[in-house]
């Protein structure tokens, strides 16, 4: 066993890593307005001045897991009016696509108690394109491209600074910090690194008004605070000290003299402007080191630090420990991908981790005090007692969160994070049982069962997934440990999620009748209209995708009590209840609903459809081929012989619905037939019905991309659907990037492009059907060509075409990267990897939030596998 692995046994070597956020203005968290206008409330502008309630922010920053102490670092190229302290991005309003981050930064390397870690952020020489950005993404409308960095030409003549910066710790609470600087211009360039500590205000709100202390001596930084104890970050060589307080400039706001004088700005605008702004005493609650430097014309400079015990400053085994940490960090992950493996898969997969591990995030929300206000600031509007959240009183977070990307989205999502834990599964079992555990804890889950959806609207819905990662994951977990399963940790979830389907029986099936109304369920738009609408005449959306959602669900809840059932018989009875749940939805997705009401199949097509149910029960079908007809797919369960037999209870009522409801059983594929593989098969879909399924999603004409399956079938480029809905003639067509609708802001596209969780549960769907039909059903991949393959071999072909998105091509350019020559071709950019949101249907090329979003993160899996 390796030495990160043994570390990860081992208490203490998580208490400081990069739980620091890449964008805390401009969230929900921060705004106190009385209409909910977070984006406004507080701008990258402000945030340079105001004090934060609930947490903080930074390039390359980590923390404490209270996140009590933050470091990170800031940047003055002598052209810019700001020093760069934080990434720059623009607004939802102010993007054409919704908000979008205006930075180049890699997350390149990190271990799973961050005893290593690596970032590069690329920080142009000239003066920084602030208002170009705003001004030209303003100009655009939603049919163009957005207008990144790399499109002003900053980048053109290699005028720009590499800086990497790496941490490596030589103890749990000893921090080892190199910052390397690159010039990659011709000529030498001048450069302020300013490496920076601050606490995160607790003594302003009026529940606490002890105040830590930054105070300077010699080459150190003492650091006194009451619960972290004597620390000090340590500086080589004799850089100038700069110290102010993490506390709101009043004046700048408000023209209001508190009698303090150096706010949190102070350090900007001393650099800036050489303003009187830092304290002269060399003491308060921020403060950075001031490395004024000339980095040679195509040479680099290192800066190196300490953070940890105040006794200790000399730098004797500095480099040692991070040839040490290296080290480590190589032998941990060559064992998931060995040194006689493809290389560049293991390249991608390594940066991949890396970013899931960065986008960890101190996250500090109490909804309750939040909405209340705080007792030392001015009540907040009356107005926000009934607006967002407000349900959520209860709600009540202080932990290290895993985020889908920690600018674009710095706040946690129910399903992206259930993808996420996969991945980190992997790497940090015990972590991503954490996480799921999370999200089903009383402070977090709503009274009645709901799991919180993100922190923009606690109430939306997202699809039910978390029971998929769940089962995943203790698979995975059995099968590391010989056959021995957590079911501790499977017990307690458990529990949890019979809750929440409660939930969703009781709040989202309106009529009763097992079709349920989930709402926008996390696909935006890709429908023809906002999937929340309630109309005004009392018609509602039926859901092919919501309905296939809580029939997947219902067979997670059933697997899971069968294999509690193996040491507890009292789950056979609740085994029973969920393939019960189960069979009733089967019938009601299919064209025996109750009360002869159709069906969502379309039996002409060979497709699911959502319907438009209409007051006098009557029901229109929106014929959309999208992925919400592919989501049956997913409601599939492969159960051993002795996962049956050994369930009487389970068994009995299997059995009755064969002999008294054979129209229902029908419905359901295989659950009485056991396979040549020894298999029994629980599915939605029978044979017919998949392989029609299957006809579409294989068809290149359709569904199948170059790089996995699209999200809306290119039949819609030529064949747009239309409908009238309330008066309203409304159309959808496939769109294979960027979207052309402002539903849900505008800022992701699911009518068309490839987003990699659906991928993912396509496969491991195919898998699971392939584990009852063996090698006997084949069927045609691509349709149309005549090459037939099994269900595994399907499954395996999707997977190399959505690692083709990252792989470099015979020419060595990456799908990912598009045409961006410079990206594709220039040996500082191109091995360097976007983990982005979702890719072009058609071309492959990264789109939307680009820092590991998350869920995207399931390509380590993919390559894993």
């Amino acid at each position: 066993m390796g030495a990160e692995q043994e570390r990860l046994k081992e208490t203490g070597w998580k208490k400081w890593g990069p739980y620091v956020s890449d964008r805390q203005w401009g969230t929900v968290r921060e705004d106190y307005s009385a209409n909910g206008d977070a984006w406004n409330y507080v701008t990258h502008d402000i945030g340079r001045s105001k004090a934060y309630r609930w947490g903080e922010e930074g390039i390359a920053g980590i923390c404490d897991l209270e996140q009590r102490l933050c470091f990170a670092i800031a940047l003055w190229n002598k052209m810019d009016s700001i020093l760069k302290e934080r990434f720059f991005g623009l607004s939802n309003s102010e993007g054409n696509h919704g908000e979008d981050v205006k930075e180049l930064y890699y997350y390149l390397d990190n271990t799973p108690t961050h005893s290593y870690m690596k970032m590069l952020y690329k920080y142009p020489q000239q003066r920084f394109p602030y208002e170009a950005l705003l001004a030209e993404s303003q100009k655009r409308d939603r049919t163009q491209s957005e207008y990144e960095l790399m499109d002003t030409g900053i980048f053109n003549n290699d005028e720009y600074f590499d800086v990497f910066v790496e941490y490596a710790k030589q103890d749990t609470d000893d921090i080892l910090i190199k910052i390397t600087v690159h010039n990659r211009s011709d000529n030498d360039a001048s450069l302020n690194v300013l490496p920076t500590v601050w606490f995160r205000n607790t003594w302003e709100w009026g529940y606490d008004d002890y105040k830590p202390q930054l105070s300077g001596s010699a080459n150190a930084i003492k650091i006194d605070h009451q619960e972290l104890g004597a620390m000090a970050l340590v500086a080589e060589g004799n850089p100038a000290m700069l110290f102010c307080d993490n506390e709101t400039n009043t004046k700048r706001f408000n023209n209001i003299d508190n009698g303090k004088t150096f706010y949190k700005d102070g350090i900007n605008d001393h650099i800036i402007s050489a303003a009187n702004t830092v304290n002269p005493a060399n003491t308060g609650t921020k403060a950075s080191f001031n490395y004024d430097i000339i980095v040679p014309a195509k040479q680099s400079t290192v800066i190196r630090l300490k953070l940890g015990d105040a006794g200790v400053n000399t730098f004797d085994d500095f480099d040692n420990v991070f040839a040490a940490r290296l080290q480590d960090a190589d032998e941990f992950y060559e064992t998931l991908h060995p040194n006689d493996s493809n290389q560049d898969e293991a390249h991608i997969q390594r940066q991949a981790f890396a970013g899931m591990l960065w986008n960890k995030q101190f996250y500090y929300y109490d909804v309750h005090q939040w909405l209340k206000g705080d007792p030392a600031e001015t009540a907040p509007p009356a107005e926000r007692l009934h607006q967002r959240n407000s349900k959520w009183g209860h709600f009540n977070s202080k932990d290290i969160i895993s985020m889908p990307d920690k600018w674009e989205y710095p706040w946690f999502a129910a399903w992206d994070l259930a993808f996420h834990c996969i991945p980190l599964a992997v790497i940090d079992m015990a972590f991503a049982k954490k996480q799921l555990n999370l999200l089903v804890r009383d402070w977090y889950m709503h009274p009645n069962g709901q799991i919180p959806a993100y922190e923009w609207d606690f109430s939306d819905t997202n699809p039910p997934v978390l029971a998929i990662a769940t089962w995943k994951i203790y698979q995975m977990d059995k099968q590391a440990n010989n056959g021995v399963g957590d079911e501790f940790f499977l017990e307690r979830i458990f529990h949890k999620l019979m809750l929440n389907f409660t939930w969703w029986v009781n709040r989202k099936d309106e009529s009763g009748n097992n079709i349920f109304e989930g709402g926008f369920l996390g696909l935006d738009n890709i429908a023809l209209f906002d999937r929340n609408t309630r109309f005004a005449n009392g018609a509602h959306l039926e859901q092919a995708d919501g309905t296939s959602w809580m029939a997947t669900y219902s067979l997670n809840l059933l697997r899971i009590a069968t294999e509690l059932a193996v040491t507890n018989k009292a789950y056979a009875d609740i085994a029973s209840k969920y393939f019960e749940h189960f069979i009733y939805i089967s019938a009601a997705m299919s064209n025996l609903g109750e009360g002869g009401q159709s069906g969502l199949w379309d039996e002409q097509d060979g497709f699911f459809y959502d319907q438009l149910r209409m007051p006098d029960g009557s029901a229109e079908k929106m014929k959309v081929r999208s992925i919400v007809g592919l989501i049956p797919l997913f409601a599939t369960e492969v159960l051993d012989e002795i996962d049956i037999t050994s369930n009487p209870i389970f068994r009995d009522r299997m059995d009755w619905f064969a002999a008294n409801r054979p129209d229902l059983a029908a419905l359901v594929s295989r659950w009485d037939e056991r396979s040549s593989t020894g298999k029994h098969l629980i599915s939605l879909l029978r044979g017919h019905r998949m392989k029609e399924l299957l006809k579409y999603m294989l068809d290149e004409n359709e569904f199948l991309s170059e790089y996995g399956i699209r999200s809306l079938s290119k039949y819609h480029l030529d064949h747009p659907f239309s409908a009238n809905i309330n008066g309203s003639q409304l159309s959808i067509k496939y769109l294979p990037a960027e979207s052309d609708s402002n539903m849900f802001g505008g800022n992701s596209n699911w009518r068309g492009p490839i987003w990699i969780p659906i991928n993912y549960l396509i496969i491991e769907s195919l898998n699971d059907f392939y584990q009852y039909y063996g090698d006997e059903l084949t069927v045609e991949c691509p349709t149309g060509s005549g090459n037939m393959m099994n269900l595994k071999e399907v499954a395996n072909e999707i997977y190399r075409r959505i690692s083709k998105l990252f792989l470099p091509d015979e020419n060595g350019r990456r799908p990912i990267n598009g045409t961006d020559e410079k990206a594709q071709t220039d040996p500082d950019f191109k091995d360097h990897i976007l983990y982005y949101e979702f890719f072009d249907g058609d071309t492959g090329r990264g789109l939307g939030a680009a820092h590991q979003t998350g869920w995207t993160g399931l390509i380590a899996v993919c390559l894993y596998h």
